[in-house]
């Protein structure tokens, strides 16, 4: 298996998260021990963002470093256990709000794929990026 940027490298659907944890400097940090829960978000999810947006976060590494940290959870976090909870606390500090009740959304984004296997954790895709209030 590969850890969780290299599994998101090869996923071939996250070229955007990855450059920018590459612009944050997270690489080193998501390859490491972990185990982390990542909630990432596709090019898509990036693209729904106003215009503009990814570029100037680009740009902004302190707020850039905010949100990617707001979308990984400290742990292995699977499926199975994300039904019996009600929010996680993230890597950024704040809390993401999880509603199992008809698929599994986390805050306002859907889970669309669950359970990416990584050496050091899991990936769930999501359909929109989580924005820390």
């Amino acid at each position: 298996m590969a850890d969780i940027v290299d599994t998101a490298v090869s996923a071939g659907s996250f070229t955007t998260l990855v450059a920018a944890v590459q612009a944050a400097g997270l690489v080193d940090t998501l390859k490491g021990a972990g185990p982390f829960t990542v909630f990432a978000p596709t090019d898509e999810a990036f693209a729904k963002l106003p215009e503009g947006t990814v570029e100037a976060l680009l740009k902004d590494i302190p707020k850039l470093t905010k949100i990617l940290t707001y979308h990984v959870v400290s742990g292995k976090v699977m499926a199975a256990d994300v039904v019996n909870l009600t929010s996680a606390k993230t890597v950024e500090g704040s809390e993401v709000k999880i509603d199992a009740s008809n698929g599994v959304k986390i805050n306002d984004s859907t889970v669309t794929t669950a359970d990416v296997a990584a050496d050091n954790g899991v990936i769930h895709i999501i359909d929109s990026v989580l924005l820390p209030a």
